[in-house]
This record gives C-alpha cells, structure tokens and sequence, in this order.
C-alpha cells in the first residue's frame, strides 16, 4: 500500500496530507513535534509506504479546507482511513460529534462514550488523532473551560475556536 504526501498552505502554517486510495489519514502541521512518529505508525499500521506525490483525495480536502477556513462549511465529507485500537476508533469517531463552533471537556467526551472513568485514556487517544481539524479535537477543552493539549499548538486551537465562533452565526 502507498499512502501519498503533499504540503500546502493555510492560513494556519504549512500542513501536510497523507491519502490512500480509500482516502485521508493524515493531516498535521508541519511544526508538529510528533510528525516523524505520526509517519512511522502510519506505515506500521497500514503496512505502507510513504511517497511525495499527487492522490485524487487531496483535491477534495484542499477544496473542504478552504470552505472551512472561509467560514461556509460546518462538516467535511471527505473519506478517511484512521487505523487504531478499537477505543481510539471509537475516541475519533465520538471528536467528530461535537458540532462546529460547540467545545466539550474530556469529561463529557468521556461520559459521551458511556465510559465516565475514562478521562486521561480520552485525553490520551485526543493527542493520538492524526487528522487535524477534520476530527476536530481543537473542540476538547479542560473541565474549567481552559485551552489544553493541542498537537498544533495552543495559539492554532484558539485561533480555531476563534473561526467557528466568528462564522458559527453565518453558517
């Protein structure tokens, strides 16, 4: 399997996109210290081979990042491949629930998925998301409402956050 790697830019800094043939699996920015690891488990689970080159995907997730970032899209559609544990599935697929311009605590992410003692292990598979604002843990905030745990950065949830609320009224 190959999973193909392009660079672009957004208003947010240089990011980089992963595809296969069933559709995106990464997307991270260019800065972020866990990169080099996001690469070598992404080869590891889908038992790939990453090459700089062109994926049909990539020209809808530039066109759905763009109308994201111009305030006019809430969702994207765009297909994605998110190898991990059950739980981590499970995690991802919950971050993709919390509605655009919404923020929840890992606590009620946690008690969202009917396993209330499961706090750090949310926070923890949080900070494993390899799809940056497509599954939108920019979204998870800590209990007393603060700005905790971002792979991009704290200044890009903020800035994040900052959009949806902007554009949450327009849409």
């Amino acid at each position: 399997m190959v999973i193909d790697l392009t660079r672009f830019e957004t208003p947010l800094g240089t990011m980089y996109a992963g595809a296969t043939a069933d559709g995106i699996c990464l997307l991270e920015f260019t800065d972020r210290r866990m990169l080099k690891t996001e690469f070598k488990q992404l080869t590891k689970l889908l038992n790939a081979t990453i090459i700089l080159g062109d994926n049909p995907h990539f020209v809808l997730l530039r066109k759905e990042l763009d109308e994201y970032f111009d305030g006019k899209r809430k969702e994207f559609s765009i297909p994605l491949v998110t190898p991990g544990s059950p739980f981590q599935q499970e995690v991802w697929k919950e971050l993709q629930n919390i509605p655009y311009g919404s923020t929840r605590s890992y606590k009620q992410q946690a008690n969202a998925l009917k396993n209330p003692d499961a706090i750090r292990a949310v926070a923890n598979a949080n900070g494993m998301n390899r799809i940056a604002i497509i599954i939108p843990c920019h979204r998870v905030i800590g209990a007393d409402g603060s700005l905790t745990g971002y792979g991009g950065g704290l200044w890009r949830k903020k800035w994040l956050l900052d959009l949806e609320n902007d554009y949450q009224l327009k849409l």
